[in-house]
């Protein structure tokens, strides 16, 4: 076996059996650090899950809410019978707080490894709080300026949720044990689930709230005004609820340990939160002898490009498809005829409907998705849920698309949402759940958080791409939905340029805190003798 091929089935062989031939290496750890991978499950922990959880519940609801509340704008300010807004405005209202995210995750990415993760935390947070009241807060006489106040601030809403993608990751992983870290950096994640089904839940009882009132009947279209506003201020009350716990955490041990190079300070930070006895060790010759090499070095091209380009070509593919499927559900349901004819309905029964939809889908698709990958991703290992995932959302995408007439006949409406929500189950036990874990464990401490944004801002990207195709495209739904199976089938191959992070020290992964050591004989040949056994047996299945 030569050349690229030869690598490229290692790769594969690898992915889908997890043999590893790897040089030995002679590492040195940090006592802290080292307590920190074998601690057992504390409830400190999650206590973190909650507290950088609650950032992704808040991202969520923010962000998805909109769509489920856009109709009402354009009923209210446009006059339009559906409630469709003009073409121009319905672009800036679903995909300007993801144009904030997209330099949030930048900015706050780079600034979370320069000044530290829980430094940069409170400000994140802040920032949503103040943002997502100021969203409700739009008022004016003119409708345009109405939106252009709702898009300014929730630009800056998506800026400081942007900031919370990398930092809640990062600080999640750098605070986990080694064995279960995958499952805790999922749990945070996974609150971004409950942050959707808390939208649809909030906008449903508003709604209904609303439309049983003797109010609504003589002023329908200012009754819904209250409505929209209310959904989107309310997005302030979790952040609210999390910010002293926020600003009472310690920075991590990581960042303390290797960044600052203060190991004293480091031990006694986990020592005050964790029920270990950390031994205050001065290594400090292992923390100096550390890489060094910038993001923009030759020898970070070298150790990490591939990865970087990996994870976010993985993640801009993804959020392309979850994005669209999720801020554009209505039109996608609307197009076989599931909601109706909307001309027919008043202003609160349309955002009903399209509300007990969205929480139809996120209960039976969404959350088991995000659960499943909780209870597995240390178990199976990332790269296998991601290949799986990617596979799976493209097999139902296309069960969607092909036919795509066939399920608008009103006996198969059921059939159709099944077929979503399992694209969407898929799409959470898989991708949606690996390209957010990966970024925080493959890169080294000093450029984690940095690397974390510039992959998840390549996502956001994804997601932009996603609104504008589906906003301005004027491509048959069918058509797009073929259109998001090919993204899929690009994850899958720049997925096989990852590696697998599943059981390993941080720093084990990066290789940051090793020191090479030339293998022996003996090594080389057990490596390479491993290697022609498991691709003999992979040729003879």
């Amino acid at each position: 076996l030569h050349g690229a091929g030869s690598a490229m089935l290692y790769r594969v062989l690898d992915a889908v059996t997890s043999v590893k031939c790897e040089t030995r290496r002679a590492r040195k750890q940090i006592k802290v650090l080292e307590a920190l991978d074998v601690a057992g499950t504390q409830l400190y922990h999650f206590t973190t899950i909650v507290i950088a959880g609650m950032g992704f519940f808040t991202d969520a609801y923010d962000l998805f809410s909109v769509s489920l509340i856009a109709d009402l704008l354009g009923r209210i300010y446009y006059h339009s019978a559906d409630g469709r807004l003009p073409g121009n405005v319905a672009g800036a209202v679903s995909g300007v707080a993801l144009c904030g995210t997209v330099l949030g995750q930048l900015f706050f990415g780079w600034l979370g490894d320069r000044m530290g993760r829980k430094l940069i935390y409170g400000v994140t947070l802040k920032l949503m709080v103040v943002c997502s009241l100021a969203s409700g807060l739009s008022f004016h006489n003119k409708p345009e300026c109405v939106v252009a106040t709702l898009c300014f601030f929730r630009f800056w809403l998506g800026f400081g949720i942007g900031g919370d993608y990398p930092l809640s990751a990062t600080i999640m992983s750098e605070y986990a044990n080694k064995r279960t870290r995958g499952a805790f950096i999922a749990a945070v994640f996974a609150m971004q689930g409950l942050g959707n089904l808390a939208a649809g839940a909030v906008v449903l009882v508003l709604s209904a709230s609303f439309k049983n009132t003797a109010a609504y009947d003589t002023d329908q279209l200012g009754q819904a005004d209250y409505v929209w506003r209310i959904v989107l201020m309310l997005g302030a009350v979790p952040a609210l609820l999390t910010y002293y716990w926020r600003m009472k955490m310690p920075e991590t041990a990581r960042y303390t340990a290797l960044i600052t190079k203060n190991l004293k300070l480091a031990a006694s930070d986990m020592a005050a939160v964790l029920n270990i006895d950390f031994v205050s060790d001065m290594d400090a010759e292992a923390v100096v002898k550390q890489d060094e090499f910038g993001l923009f070095s030759m020898e970070f091209l070298h150790k990490h490009g591939r990865q970087l380009l990996g994870t976010t070509v993985c993640w801009f593919v993804l959020d392309v498809v979850f994005y669209s499927l999720n801020l554009f559900m209505k039109d996608i349901f609307n197009g076989i005829g599931w909601f109706g004819d909307a001309a027919e309905m008043s202003p609160l029964e349309q955002t009903y409907k399209i509300a007990r939809t969205q929480a139809i889908i996120v209960v039976g698709g969404s959350l088991p998705g995000y659960f499943l990958t909780v209870l597995f991703v240390d178990r199976i290992g990332r790269i296998k849920i991601q290949l799986m995932g990617f596979t799976m959302m493209t097999i139902f995408m296309i069960g969607l698309a092909a036919p795509y007439k066939f399920w608008s006949k009103p006996n198969m409406h059921a059939g159709f949402a099944i077929m979503y929500a399992l694209i969407l189950f898929f799409s959470n036990f898989g991708p949606n759940s690996t390209t957010f874990i990966l970024p925080t464990e493959i890169f080294p401490t000093r450029l984690r958080s940095t690397c974390n944004g510039i992959s998840a801002a390549g996502g956001k990207c994804g997601a932009i791409i996603g609104v504008l195709w589906f906003q301005y495209s004027h491509t048959s739904i069918r058509s797009s939905l073929l259109l998001l199976a090919g993204c899929n089938l690009v994850g899958v191959m720049f997925t096989l340029a990852l590696p697998e992070s599943k059981g390993m020290s941080l720093e084990d992964i990066t290789g940051e805190m090793e020191e090479e050591s030339e293998p022996s004989q003996e090594s080389a040949t057990i490596a390479e003798v491993e290697f022609i056994h498991s691709v003999e047996v992979f040729v003879q299945c």
